[in-house]
């Protein structure tokens, strides 16, 4: 009998919960009003509504949900706002929305849609909720995610392969400069150029990505060692308001929240020593929340920056 109110407890911490979908709602909304207004484009009120509201309905799918269905609520925003991202925005409006795309940009002095997701999602957005757009909007993950490998091989790979993501936005960067600046090469806004960039960048991230997950039987083995979008995430997710927080009295070490956790964070060890989840490795995915039997996690808000790296290595 003693275990018997932990899931009651577990039941009645998803309606608090739920304020994180209605404020991400809230953010995106209020942001695009803020740009329609300021620049009298109604498209920043479709794209901001839209992405918010999507990421609002996967999240309150993936918190009502039982817990076996619980994947299901974040597949659904990575769908519905990964495939506006790549479709909608890549291959209809022709927006190269990739790394190189954003350094192309920003060299052009060009405040185009791949600038706005850049700054948005990737620099400032982990201010607010860490890396969250791996977790919930990334059209790369919402392919991975669906290999049938989330019961990975304990741990992660030794720490040089983490150091593949620098080389790769190393390598992108000056690919770029030297296209720039040495061969004079200036690719036109929104013509065929753009989604050559966008197809053939996508084709080597999914190739990539599919094959180190069938390699090393995880699904987020891209998202660890080759994806280089964590180089921008990292340094503000470590200052990010909403992180994950543990009730030390409640947390009995079962690991049940290491072994849901997909970015292999020792997430206990945060607990016993009465932090946050200060990992900039965390994706904001929640699955540690719900997976805890004894309900002794949830968001919190505050301020804190930096901090341990407690992962698992194989």
């Amino acid at each position: 009998m003693s275990g018997s109110p932990a899931p009651a407890r577990r039941q009645e911490k998803k309606w608090p919960v739920l304020r994180i979908p209605l404020g991400m709602m809230v953010l995106f909304w209020g942001l695009g009003i803020a740009l329609w207004r300021a620049t009298g484009r109604p498209f920043y009120l479709f794209n901001f509504g839209y992405i918010g509201s999507a990421v609002g309905l996967g999240m309150t799918a993936f918190i009502l949900a039982p817990r076996r269905q619980k994947p299901w609520g974040r597949r659904l925003a990575q769908f519905l706002v990964g495939s506006y991202m790549l479709v909608f925005l890549g291959l209809l409006q022709r927006e190269n929305m990739q790394l190189e795309g954003f350094f192309f940009y920003l060299l052009a002095g060009t405040f185009a849609g791949s600038v706005i997701h850049y700054l948005v999602a990737k620099i400032v957005g982990p201010l607010i909720f860490q890396r969250g757009w791996c977790g919930w909007s990334c059209w790369t993950a919402m392919i991975l995610d669906l290999f049938p490998f989330r019961r990975r091989l304990p741990g992660r790979l030794p720490a040089p392969w983490g150091f593949l993501r620098y080389l790769h936005f190393a390598l992108s960067l000056g690919l770029v400069l030297w296209l720039w600046f040495g061969r004079g090469y200036r690719p036109a806004e929104q013509g065929l150029e753009e989604l050559h960039w966008l197809l053939a960048g996508n084709a080597l991230y999914y190739t990539a990505g599919i094959a180190l997950a069938v390699i090393l039987r995880d699904n987020r083995a891209f998202c660890k060692y080759l994806c280089p979008i964590p180089t921008l995430q990292k340094l503000p997710a470590r200052a990010s308001m909403l992180k994950i927080a543990g009730d030390a009295d409640r947390c009995d070490g079962c690991g049940a929240c290491l072994r849901a956790c997909p970015m292999d964070i020792q997430v206990f060890e945060y607990v016993r020593r009465r932090q946050r989840v200060l990992s900039t490795e965390c994706i904001f995915c929640m699955e540690c929340i719900f997976a805890c039997p004894r309900g002794a996690l949830q968001v919190s808000a505050g301020l804190d920056a930096g901090g341990p790296e407690f992962l698992r290595y194989r």
